[in-house]
């Protein structure tokens, strides 16, 4: 959101609000055409990590209300309607899909098996 106070948004503080501008909403106007779920999921496409109160948070400014005055009817929706966007965006790159992980245990040599095992090696003998 612009610096301008016509601009400025309740609830959106710098942090959001440079996320917001770096997703190319950067007026009030902006969020409003694209609405809540929208500007979050932009702003979580672009590689930022934002919570649920970014959320909440758009949608109180667009209702001109505290993120915490939200009806809890209408945040399951915002919830829901998030998660199954979520749910659609492809895995992120460079990292491997979650699997599941095997653990490999590797058995202690006793202090013989180990002498044994590398005698010779470098032993050097004077014949």
């Amino acid at each position: 959101m612009s610096a301008d106070a016509d601009n400025k948004m309740r609830n959106i503080g710098p942090k959001s609000a440079a996320w917001l501008r770096q997703v190319g909403l950067r007026t009030r106007a902006d969020v409003e055409a694209v609405g809540a779920i929208e500007a979050f999921m932009r702003v979580k496409r672009a590689g930022f990590k934002p919570t649920m109160n970014l959320l909440y948070a758009i949608e109180g400014a667009l209702l001109d209300c505290h993120w915490q005055e939200i009806p809890d009817a209408r945040r399951v929706e915002l919830v829901a309607a998030a998660e199954a966007a979520i749910a659609q965006l492809p895995p992120p790159r460079y990292r491997p899909a979650a699997a599941p992980v095997h653990t490999t245990m590797m058995m202690e040599e006793t202090a013989g098996d180990a002498h044994d095992a590398g005698a010779g090696l470098f032993d050097s003998t004077d014949d």
